[in-house]
């Protein structure tokens, strides 16, 4: 709330901003602002969205066109700021958001459009050129969350894999969601929202010029925000480099594409969703085997593995800079939880995961998880 008072946090900042820019081949004119996450981050895009239609389309019904496979801050943020959102279902092989179905879902109350790059649950990159095209002849917006992508998508070229267009060379990309917090190794805590100009940026501040208590102004959702998490942020960055970034791409990508290629190999009872091409690797069961008995069985041999709901059954692992050493122990155990899930009676001894998304579909099972989850939340502070 007072950069005056810390000027040396508020040039960190602004650099962390404008380094992450330049990742994204931001064009001279482009600004952006540090957030408390990538929820923030994908808060703030589609405020801007809602009060950029407002100002410069006059649209007070505001809607937002997302792929069923964008992050769920989306519908927070459609919960929280009152905009309607469409979901559009991806390609069962491609992974990716169906861009005719897009194109359709658009109307003259939509103020934007989303892309992944990639996505959380299969790991793969939305077509963002395509989506640019739409933006442009329509005359809206575009969001890019690149908050799991992160330092590692602008570095894929660099360190010798294939990319896809992602970024502000893309015309029609308006904003764009980056995590410091994953692999920036920043600390936990800090992200990035970047803004093709500063029209758009203004679209998320909050001014109050009557308070008595003088002149309320601030950038992002967040009042007083931590230094200490930027300073944090801010060295990372300068220790790592280019150098450093591109090293860590070339490994962490490496492993992930290790382990898809060692799933298509060599475990039959699986496949992989999709042509992940950055961290995360997505996979389900070709039959034989439930894949969720597979990811309890995972668990026991302690591997964190994320669970998907989606049209496909899957679990998928995130990989890291912890995951590069231990690849051929993943692989073990992955074959040997496969051997005995599959060795396994159906439905016996049922973990956490197999049980949670054995509940089933539709309106009555979603509300029981839901609960579930919300007496789960409330179990975090109990003393």
């Amino acid at each position: 709330l007072h950069p005056d008072v810390f000027p040396g946090v508020r040039k960190m900042e602004s650099e962390i901003v404008s380094m992450v820019l330049k990742m994204y081949n931001a064009p001279e004119g482009a600004v952006g602002a540090t957030t408390s996450g990538g929820t923030e981050s994908i808060l703030l895009s589609c405020l801007a969205m809602r009060e950029w239609g407002r100002k410069y389309k006059g649209i007070t019904e505001p809607e937002i066109v997302v792929s069923v496979s964008a992050h769920a801050a989306f519908d927070k943020a459609s919960k929280y700021f009152g905009i309607k959102i469409h979901h559009i279902p991806v390609d069962p092989v491609t992974r990716k958001v169906k861009i005719a179905r897009v194109a359709r879902a658009i109307n003259k109350n939509t103020v934007g459009l989303v892309g992944s790059a990639p996505n959380f649950p299969d790991g793969v990159i939305d077509d963002i050129p395509h989506l640019g095209v739409l933006a442009k002849k329509n005359r809206i917006l575009l969001h890019v969350d690149c908050c799991l992508g992160s330092f590692l998508v602008p570095w894929l070229e660099k360190a010798g894999f294939p990319s896809e267009p992602f970024d502000f060379r893309v015309e029609g990309v308006t904003s764009i969601s980056c995590d410091t917090h994953k692999y920036g190794f920043g600390p936990k805590g800090l992200s990035t929202i970047l803004y093709r100009n500063p029209e758009i940026r203004r679209c998320q501040y909050y001014v109050k010029t009557d308070w008595p208590g003088g002149v309320y102004a601030t950038p992002t959702l967040s009042g007083s925000r931590p230094g200490s998490l930027i300073a944090g942020t801010w060295a990372a960055m300068m220790k790592m480099g280019e150098q450093g970034y591109t090293e860590s791409c070339r490994e962490i990508v490496g492993a992930a594409k290790l382990i898809a290629s060692r799933i298509e190999d060599e475990i039959p009872e699986l496949f992989v969703l999709g042509k992940p091409l950055v961290s995360v690797v997505a996979f389900g069961s070709n039959g034989g085997v439930s894949i969720y008995d597979v990811g309890d069985q995972m668990s026991k041999k302690g591997w964190h593995m994320n669970g998907l709901g989606g049209d496909i059954p899957a679990i998928h692992i995130a990989c890291t800079r912890l995951t590069v050493p231990v690849v051929e122990d993943f692989i073990n155990d992955l074959k040997a939880s496969v051997k005995t899930s599959r060795s396994k009676p159906s439905k016996q001894d049922q973990g956490s995961m197999a049980a949670l998304y054995g509940l089933g579909s539709g309106v009555s099972a979603g509300a029981l998880i839901g609960e579930l989850a919300s007496r789960f939340i409330d179990t975090l502070y109990l003393i």
